[in-house]
């Protein structure tokens, strides 16, 4: 390894061994709390705090390296959309992964209370988060099993995310209407698995008898879901609180578009018949 990449590195792993202890010492944290109750004093310390969105505002500038100034991630499912997103979700997942109750090897360094800020930082930035508008075009799946999607998400997964992906603040569920397609799958293959540590295990049992199919159709189905048109961004919308920003990498131009029809392919076949609805848990 180069001396800079060491250095780099060591840099990263100190920052977060003595913002891991500073949180300590802030908060009282005890030894003998799990990460999940260490989360949770968190979570109920930032929800009891008034907001300060124009201080999210200069908090995000952390975040913005990821998830873009406009919060609209990535569709190729590296990063989600967390505009528009519940703020007590957005408080909950950050609490989770400063915590460690919640494994995100790439956030966590960002997260730490070294650098992102203490709890009325958490407060702040997720009020800011909230307010962004949702990007209008967010990644979709290929759209060749809906009719299976709709019905397995009516079965399994309106009662906690609601009819219309819109999620629930009091549970502190997550909206999930306009979610990128890529992302939602790996989330659901996370939760499945366990490697997402602060899954809900009412959702791990629901979701135990899915087919590869029946998880492909419902999460198309799921990424299609409309936010209401009041959380939508007008059509060339840029986040004008980062007028700076440089959008295209290196300054290069956007990859023009294919020729038409290049890129056209034959109408797949129908796919083969599964049970139409995974079977619910007992």
């Amino acid at each position: 390894m180069s001396r800079p990449a060491f250095a780099i590195g060591l840099s990263i792993a100190l920052s977060g061994i003595i913002a891991t202890a500073a949180y300590a010492q802030e908060s009282g944290e005890n030894p003998a709390l799990t990460p999940a109750e260490i989360a949770q004093i968190e979570y109920e310390q930032v929800m009891a705090l008034t907001p300060d969105p124009e201080n999210g505002r200069r908090v995000y500038l952390t975040c913005a390296v990821c998830h873009r100034p406009e919060g609209w991630g990535a569709p190729d499912g590296t990063y989600p959309q967390i505009a528009g997103q519940l703020r007590p979700v957005i408080i909950k997942q950050l609490a989770d992964i400063r915590a460690r109750n919640r494994d995100n090897p790439l956030m966590y360094p960002f997260s730490v209370p070294r650098i992102l800020g203490g709890p009325q930082s958490v407060a702040d930035v997720a009020a800011y988060v909230a307010q962004l508008p949702m990007t209008p075009q967010n990644g979709v799946g290929p759209g060749v099993d809906l009719a299976l999607g709709q019905e397995v998400y009516a079965e399994h997964c309106s009662k906690c995310h609601g009819e219309n992906g819109e999620g629930n603040e009091a549970e502190h569920i997550p909206a999930i209407a306009g979610q990128h397609y890529l992302y939602l799958m790996r989330q659901f293959d996370a939760i499945r698995t366990g490697r997402r540590k602060n899954s809900d295990p009412k959702m791990v049992k629901q979701i135990d008898g899915f087919t590869p199919r029946h998880e492909a159709a419902v999460l198309d189905y799921t990424s299609r879901l409309r936010p209401p048109e009041s959380k939508l961004a007008e059509a060339g919308w840029t986040n004008p609180d980062f007028p700076s920003y440089v959008r295209d990498p290196m300054g290069m131009p956007p990859v023009p578009p294919m020729p038409a029809g290049l890129m056209d392919a034959p109408t797949p076949p129908e796919p083969p018949a599964y049970p139409s609805v995974p079977p619910a848990p007992r």
